[in-house]
Parts: structure tokens; sequence; C-alpha cells
């Protein structure tokens, strides 16, 4: 099965903050238009991992002292997912993975993984919970994306390092995998990324490669979209079978659904519309596939480097980081490409309402 494109005439690509030589990647926005993003600590340059965007400026969220260096369970080690969900709780990926687990492979000395999640009351801007994945295997794991089920009380997160999903009970804090190590989680190593001719490897000549890894819930809380970047084709599968823990990952494989060929990309955001947003950087691209099944190319601009984590405000506008991965100096050959300023960027979304619809 493949996605029909349909390129239509696009919305402007516009910058809605420039955060200087701070790497962004998550992105996320509330009902009443809060902007929150999240910076990873893998880079050079670093001041706060977790920040509301206020005046234009990156302000440290919740407050100063979690964004300091300190002991993991009161302070952030490394924010790699932020996802507002539909009553403007925002809940945060701290996910530092095992090397092991890390999407840019496993060279360096075996370590182990440090992985929380915390769900944050926006409207008192107070930590409401912590989840320490006690019964999640951190010599391989690397937490990714997560999306919350408020239906099913339940959190389902990308872990490339074990390629499954992860599905965390947000009574009880348990946890378990889905679909490990199946065709629809695995990376394909057929399928390199290529950019301006030339692989993307690294200084020994290994080729990026992630097991599953962006996702998306759906409106209703009904489907999980799914996908790793090296494979070309996106998959679904209805929450109602990821609940269910009676079910063998042979039962699981056989709910999985292709909705066909989309290309390499990065992250995925569903709407209230049903339209599923894809990222990709192999062609500087926003995409989305809407649901009879066509694949939509967004905006595409020379400027959108390495596009991933997304998030829908009130204004009708879909926000999205360019952390400018594939331009670091361990793809190219020691030498550093990357393009200053980083920027978080907007573009109006098609069939723009004033109602929220990124949860």
């Amino acid at each position: 099965m493949k996605a029909q494109l349909n390129n239509s005439k696009q919305p402007q690509l516009e910058i809605a903050v420039d955060l200087g030589p701070y790497r962004p990647i998550g992105v996320s926005v509330t009902s009443s238009n809060r902007l929150f993003v999240s910076f990873p600590k893998q880079t050079k340059h670093f001041k706060y991992a977790l920040t509301e965007i206020i005046n234009g400026k990156p302000t440290p969220y919740p407050d100063a002292e979690w964004n300091k260096k300190g002991i993991e369970n009161s302070h952030f080690v490394n924010v790699q997912d932020i996802f507002v969900d539909a009553d403007d709780n925002l809940w945060v990926l701290d996910s530092k993975p095992s090397s092991a687990g890390s999407i840019f492979g496993n060279d360096e000395k075996p370590t182990e993984g440090q992985f929380k999640l915390l769900k944050i009351d926006t409207k008192k801007d107070q930590i409401e919970r912590i989840y320490s994945f006690d019964d999640l295997d951190k010599t391989k794991s690397g937490l990714n994306d997560m999306r919350i089920d408020r239906v099913k009380n339940l959190a389902y997160l990308s872990d490339p390092g074990q390629a499954a999903i992860i599905v965390l009970d947000l009574k009880t804090g348990n946890s378990r995998k889905a679909l490990a190590g199946s065709h629809f989680t695995l990376a394909d190593p057929e399928v390199i990324l290529r950019y301006e001719g030339n692989d993307m490897r690294n200084l020994n000549e290994k080729p990026f490669s992630s097991n599953v890894n962006g996702i998306a819930l759906s409106h209703d809380f009904r489907y999980l979209y799914f996908k790793p970047i090296n494979q070309t084709h996106l998959y679904c599968i209805a929450t109602e079978f990821l609940a269910d823990s009676t079910l063998t990952k042979q039962d699981l494989e056989a709910k999985v659904e292709d909705k066909g060929e989309v290309g390499i990309t990065h992250g995925l955001l569903s709407d209230i519309n049903g339209n599923i947003y894809l990222t990709s950087s192999i062609d500087y691209s926003i995409k989305y596939l809407s649901p009879n099944g066509k694949l939509h190319t967004l905006v595409q601009d020379p400027r959108i480097l390495w596009p991933d984590s997304m998030g829908i405000g009130e204004d009708g506008y879909l926000y999205f980081s360019c952390p400018q991965l594939f331009k670091d100096p361990q793809w190219n050959k020691g030498i550093d490409k990357v393009e200053l300023p980083y920027y978080i960027f907007k573009v109006k979304l098609p069939n723009s309402n004033s109602e929220s619809n990124n949860k």
C-alpha cells in the first residue's frame, strides 16, 4: 500500500523563536498557546533542559532548580520529549539512553540509562507525579517519544533501544513491552539516510539507524501510529490491543495495520481532524497523512533541517523544532556543519480552526 502524495499550495514557513546556539528537541503547546521547548544535554551549548518561551525567550520550567545539575530524582538529566495532553498537563520524558539504546550507536563502553516521566500541572506550574520505570531494562532502553491515553490511563513510549512500544500504567507505575523486535518496530538496514549525495555515517562508517522512534496517538485515543526512522511505512494499532496484557507478541503483530509508504520520517503528531503529521529531513519538509489515505506536503523549505518534535497551538499553527542532528561532526567526518541559529518554526495548519487540536 502506498500513500498518494498531494502537493497543493503550501503555507509560508515562519520563525516562532530564535534560540541562538541552543539546540531544541521537544516542542509542545497548551490550549492557551503557552509554548514549551526542551533541550538535550548532548551538545556543547546548553543552558536549560526544559523551558517555557516567554516574550520570545526560553525561561526555565517549572523552575530554575529542576534545571540545575543534581541528583536524578529531583533534577533533569536529559529531557528527550515533551507533550501537552488534553487536560493541559505537560508530560516530560527525561531520558538518558543506555549506550546500547542510543540511536547514535553503541561504540562507547556499556552504560546504563536513566529514565523518568513527569506529569506537570501547567495551571499550577507544579509537578504532580514522577514515574521511574523500575521494571525497565535500563541496560538496553533508550526511551524516545511518548503519548498519553487519558481514557485508558496509559502512556505509550517508543523505545528504539529495545525496538518496542513501552506501555506504562499511569495508576500503578508498572510498564511492559509490546511488539518488541517485530518487523514493524525494527529498522530496515537497507534504508540509509542520505543528504546532499552522502550517506549519514559516523566516523567508523556505521550508518545512522533508529528502530521505532516517532509515535502519535489519535485524538479519540483509539489508535497509536508509529514507525522506525529507518523504515518508509507508517503503522498503527488499536490501543484496545495495546492495553490488553493477555495478548501475545504474535497476537499483537496480527493487529498492526500498514498505513502505506510515507518515506523516512522522524516525529509524528495527530490533530482533531484525523491528520497525522510527519517530519521529514530527507526532503526538508513537513507532511501529513489525511484520513482518506493521501499524503500531503504541508511545507517544504531548505531551512527545515532535521525537523523533529511538533506541537499544535490554539492559534491554528503547527510548531516544530529543527535540531539539525545530521549536521553534527560525527556524521560529517569530524566537521561541524550546524547552521546557527537554531529555530522553532511554525506553519499554518490545513483547515485550521480555533479549537486546540494537538491532543
